[in-house]
């Protein structure tokens, strides 16, 4: 961020405002800890802030403090429109584009209040009046921990906007285990241990929290695994009937895309989900290396990401979407 753009974020918020705080459609740990670690710090600030996610989040994250105040779009579309309309300042956080957020889009692309964008995905949409975006960061969360120092606001950390902020970190560094985890942050999570984030126990909540259904799932998956050897690659599908066989809920499919990559020599992984009752397969991928799922994902099934993690989405049935994974791969330089 500029000092331009600090200067103006210091006098939108100068005063209490009511503040509409959007994450992406089928929010993940970090869109829900950067989020509520945002929800959080306004509330201190004698704001009125309120998270609008457009879909259901994962029961995974259930935990995380102040989840039970967060608005779902899906599930109250008069009254979340109405607060949307009534917002006198939007945050956007962990996505780029409106149609990110599904359902939402349309709404919020009639507001004509200032919108704050902090993200770290490529190709940012120009709709925000300010935009904090930057791909060398490997979580919004981190953005986040820096906005807050930006303002000069460090002394309002405390263990819970330290919470949000760790889960966000933690997940989408996987781990501390992803090429954009720096020095730097590990210094972060050290200030935030430091403020007394329970490092040892949240990743017991967030990983550690299964149901029996979602292990079984979790096996068929792997069953359902096929290697392209010759192209380093993995894939695995699932199909809507295997979804209902163990009684799939929201988040049980996150993170079986890794699984792939844990196999010796594979560089470059995916997984197809059938999805029925939206008419199309959604797909997530990842990869180690300089193999780039970003454009894979953007060239070829209507999605995008990061380097090394995407998503994208087919409205072919899922043996078709299969057979132009394989006939792409086999055309790959991996």
């Amino acid at each position: 961020m500029t000092i331009q753009d600090i200067q103006t974020v210091q006098e939108l918020l100068a005063t209490p405002k009511k503040i509409a705080i959007i994450p992406h459609r089928g929010p993940d740990g970090d869109a829900m800890g950067s989020t509520l670690a945002l929800y959080h710090f306004l509330l201190k600030q004698n704001h009125q802030p309120i998270v609008i996610a457009p879909n259901e989040f994962p029961d995974f994250l259930a935990w995380l403090p102040g989840s039970e105040t967060v608005k779902i779009y899906e599930k109250d579309k008069d009254n979340c429109t109405a607060i949307l309309k009534d917002a006198e300042l939007v945050f956007t956080l962990d996505f780029n584009a409106f149609h990110r957020t599904g359902e939402m889009e349309t709404v919020l692309e009639q507001l004509t209040v200032p919108f704050i964008m902090i993200d770290h995905h490529q190709k940012p949409d120009d709709y925000a009046t300010i935009m904090y975006s930057d791909t060398q960061f490997g979580s919004t969360c981190e953005m986040i921990y820096n906005f807050i120092s930006f303002l000069d606001q460090k002394a309002s950390l405390d263990k819970t906007i330290a919470t949000c902020i760790y889960t966000g970190i933690l997940t989408d560094s996987g781990s501390f285990r992803f090429p954009k985890t720096t020095g730097n942050t590990h210094r972060i999570v050290a200030e935030l241990i430091d403020l007394g984030v329970e490092n040892t126990v949240i990743p017991t909540q967030l990983f550690d929290n299964s149901s029996y259904d979602r292990l079984q799932l979790l096996g068929r998956a792997l069953q359902n695994m096929k290697v392209i050897a010759e192209k380093q690659t993995s894939y695995i599908t699932l199909t809507q009937a295997e979804l209902n066989e163990f009684h799939f809920v929201k988040g049980d499919t996150e993170g079986i895309v890794n699984y792939g990559l844990s196999i010796k020599g594979i560089v470059f992984s995916a997984i197809f989900i059938e999805n029925q009752e939206e008419k199309i397969i959604k797909i997530s991928f990842r990869s180690q290396g300089n193999f780039d799922v970003n454009e894979f994902a953007r060239n070829h099934f209507n999605g995008g990401g990061h380097i090394n993690a995407a998503g994208g989405k087919s409205e072919e049935s899922l043996s078709a979407t299969v057979a132009k994974f394989e006939e792409l791969v086999h055309q790959l330089n991996v």
